[in-house]
């Protein structure tokens, strides 16, 4: 059985007003338990109001979202619960410290669940070892914090809650290189050593090749592509009739298969593209 299970859903904003909005529109797919799934489309596309719906913040106009074989509006009065167990960090998720301390603001989701205070110290510590917040920090108002510190406290505030899944909402936009490379290679280590289920909103190809296994694909509203990063990557000319572009590798290597060479559709990163081209030219003697 799936962890998690969508089923024709949609939603409409401002139903029933001249000013309605659907937003979804009969999405359906299946998530498994340890999937790490890259979420892209357009801007409009239905990409936040779909993560919302899966995280109980919005209640679909009609369709079904199961949870590990449980529908999550079958208790209405429960989706709170719902919400330790899909932990949602928002687009700019410094925004949402408010907490006097670093220490605090990611016990809040611990405390909140019910555990002692032991058990919340204990996430606590861990969660800020996950993002790399060095622990004199914990003690710091989060408004003195750097920017990309700000926005690894935020996320250790939900890993804190250790989530069945993890939804990053463009937990990159408006880092530099630096810091998005920095928070994206935690990222990654927290789903190898967790093990959980994580989905990753992102406008940067890049980013999603270089750490997703699957690729689900928006297109006004309704869903049109999910399936493995090669696959989705490799079909170039589809995406760009989305408004949406490749992995720039992707595009080199592309080129370069259209002039003869026998590489790769698909390829995803610097280092595989490196690997082959350098295979080729060992096998033509040229290197």
């Amino acid at each position: 059985m799936s962890l998690l299970s969508v089923k024709e859903l949609s939603f409409l904003y401002s139903k029933g007003t001249p000013f309605e909005h659907k937003a979804v529109d009969q999405v359906s797919f299946e998530i498994e338990r340890g999937d790490f799934i890259g979420i892209i489309g357009h801007t409009g596309s239905g990409k936040s109001t779909l993560v919302q719906m899966l995280n109980g913040l919005l209640k679909p106009t009609s369709g079904s979202i199961t949870l590990d074989g449980i529908n999550i509006w079958d208790k209405p009065k429960e989706i709170r619960k719902i919400r330790f167990k899909v932990g949602l960090v928002f687009q700019y998720p410094e925004y949402q410290l408010f907490e006097e301390t670093v220490e605090k603001d990611i016990a809040f989701g611990p405390t909140n669940m019910g555990l002692n205070e032991a058990e919340v110290k204990d996430r606590v510590i861990k969660a800020a070892q996950f993002v790399d917040l060095k622990p004199n920090l914990l003690q710091k108002s989060p408004f003195d914090l750097s920017g990309g510190e700000k926005r690894r406290a935020a996320i250790a505030g939900v890993i804190a809650m250790d989530p069945d899944i993890l939804i990053l909402d463009e937990p990159c936009a408006g880092l530099d290189p630096l810091g998005r490379d920095i928070l994206l290679t935690q990222i990654y280590r927290y789903h190898q050593e967790r093990g959980n289920t994580v989905l990753l909103v992102s406008h940067s190809m890049e980013d999603v090749a270089s750490v997703c296994d699957k690729v689900l694909v928006m297109n006004h509203s309704r869903l049109e592509m999910y399936d493995t990063c090669k696959e989705v990557f490799s079909q170039g000319d589809r995406l760009a009739s989305m408004g949406l572009r490749i992995p720039q590798i992707t595009a080199i290597v592309d080129s370069l298969i259209e002039m003869g060479f026998p590489l790769s559709k698909g390829t995803l990163t610097v280092e595989s593209a490196v690997y082959e081209i350098t295979e080729y030219l060992k096998k033509e003697g040229r290197l």
